[in-house]
């Protein structure tokens, strides 16, 4: 690729239109993921009146968590068979293909097809995830100062479809059937396999054969610059402090990932969620505009991709236009069904699309924060992550304290929920973007696959902490109160957060000067 034709070839908002390929791509997996993720828990829980299975809410949260902690140990070996025996692309599609599955056998509801669903779910996963962003860095590998900005608009298109995924899934699953919700993810993701499919003609030669690389450091070295002599000493302390980081972090999402389990579950039965006079309409305005403006500003984006690549991919923008005209259809049944009512009933799910739009309008704030003088060092910013955090929870516990012990029920308000959700994403953006980059920094190239392995490790067993904890919500409530459960929450990651503002001379100092 020759850097003269570098002008040309960023022509869509400042970027390659091959990239907003992938965004749409990665738009409709996160649309599966998210979608079915927000009503799984409901799913199990409600009663077989409401649609629901009955299980015990520790048995649900039990199975989410083995399903979320998963699907952070797969990619490594999606990774590896991309590079060695079929090439980015084929596994991409493939991965897409086997959660298109998942998701279809999800909409059965029989328990057999359940657990399939889940293992096609996780499979595809592993084989989706690591190689879509590696077309990413391959589309971009002459171009090193663009990747960021690139990497930010694909981050982007992971919470859009977070947020439709909430949106749409939850209202089919909550007006019509949960099956419906399970099954719309599935069509999406098939629909998004197409689009790719269809349209890898735009990648050129990227990830198209296996790169058959025993290092996979050569995949993200820059040839241009010499590798950082760094003494074994020093190497030593950085690696230290990778590890303090990754152990501390496992804290973090055992509290975060709550937000699909016993935070859902919160919503469901605890928040007053129906609303009457100037409520009801404050909401449905609300709601009108969460809905309408991102899928205008989606659309807009997809008739930019359209004038600059329907001759050379005609298909998959076809494709891309019929997924949106169903988005569209369904977004606009949903507005026909809730505007003429004169009381609203918000579903259990619909908070969850509170961290993506909270994600979106906030991280420009954050970044331009990162890129300051102020920038703060990383142990500071984990501590401060860590404590918001625990301030979120800290808001659900004083609102749940008029919660009797032992209720099944309660009619909470659903502000304390919303600033759980905005404290809770603000230590996100503190700790869960610059993560990876800290690893980056510290770690050599020959050594860095091996470390993003054990940072997704973490984040695995994080997840998994959150599912058992989570799951004794009820035993929690019943021999203390829903207050207390949640101060749990509220005190460890605020213990952990100081701890880290506490260890941060030390933690800069092993760095050896890396910011």
């Amino acid at each position: 690729m020759d850097n003269s034709i570098k002008t040309n070839e960023f022509s869509l908002l400042g970027h390659k239109p091959a990239l907003f390929v992938l965004f749409f791509t990665e738009m409709w997996e996160r649309f599966s993921y998210y979608g079915m993720r927000a009503i799984f828990v409901l799913f199990l829980t409600s009663s077989f009146a409401d649609g629901g299975w009955e299980w015990t809410r520790d048995r649900a949260i039990g199975l989410l968590g083995i399903y979320t902690s998963s699907v952070y140990l797969t990619p490594i070996i999606g990774g590896w068979i991309a590079d060695k025996l079929l090439g980015y692309q084929k596994t991409v599609a493939i991965g897409a293909l086997m959660m298109t599955f998942g998701h279809v056998a999800m909409a059965l509801e029989t328990e057999i097809t359940l657990y399939a669903g889940i293992g096609f779910l996780i499979m595809g996963n592993g084989l989706f995830k690591p190689n879509i962003t590696s077309i990413i860095s391959g589309l971009y590998d002459k171009f090193p100062d663009r990747k960021d900005g690139a990497f930010t608009i694909f981050y982007m298109g992971v919470n859009s479809g977070g947020f439709l995924g909430v949106l749409l899934c939850g209202f089919l699953a909550s007006n019509l059937s949960y099956s419906t919700g399970f099954g719309l993810a599935g069509v999406f993701m098939f629909l998004g396999m197409l689009q790719f499919w269809f349209g890898r003609e735009i990648f050129g030669g990227i990830g198209k054969e296996p790169s058959k690389k025993i290092d996979l450091s050569d995949a993200i070295e820059n040839p241009d610059i010499e590798e950082e002599k760094v003494s074994l000493n020093v190497q030593r302390d950085r690696y230290i402090v990778v590890g303090i980081l990754a152990v501390l972090t496992v804290f973090f999402w055992a509290a975060f990932e709550q937000a699909s389990g016993s935070m859902t579950i919160f919503a469901k039965d605890y928040t007053q969620r129906a609303l009457v006079g100037n409520s009801a309409t404050i909401f449905k305005v609300v709601d009108t505009l969460i809905t309408v403006v991102p899928l205008m500003v989606i659309t807009w984006v997809l008739f930019k991709l359209f004038s600059q690549t329907f001759k050379r991919i005609s298909l998959s923008n076809s494709i891309l236009a019929f997924s949106f005209l169903g988005v569209w259809a369904i977004a606009l049944w949903k507005l026909s069904v809730i505007l003429p009512k004169d009381n609203a009933e918000i579903e259990a799910s619909w908070f969850l699309i509170l961290n993506s739009l909270f994600i979106i309008g906030l991280a420009p704030l954050f970044s331009k924060w990162w890129e300051s003088k102020y920038n703060p060092s990383a142990a500071v910013k984990f501590g401060v992550g860590m404590i918001l955090l625990g301030i979120g929870f800290g808001a659900l516990a004083y609102g749940s304290s008029s919660i009797p012990q032992g209720a099944k029920t309660a009619s909470v308000s659903l502000i304390w929920l919303v600033l759980a959700y905005l404290l809770h994403t603000m230590g996100e953006l503190c700790l869960s973007p610059v993560g990876l980059s800290y690893v980056s920094k510290l770690v050599p190239p020959k050594k860095i696959g091996m470390m993003f392995g054990m940072w997704y490790l973490a984040i695995a067993a994080g997840n998994l902490l959150a599912a058992q904890v989570g799951s004794y919500i009820d035993v929690i409530v019943e021999k203390y109160s829903m207050s207390y459960f949640f101060l749990i929450f509220t005190i460890i990651p605020a213990i952990v957060g100081v701890i880290l503002l506490l260890l941060n001379p030390l933690l800069k100092k092993l760095m050896h000067g890396i910011r």
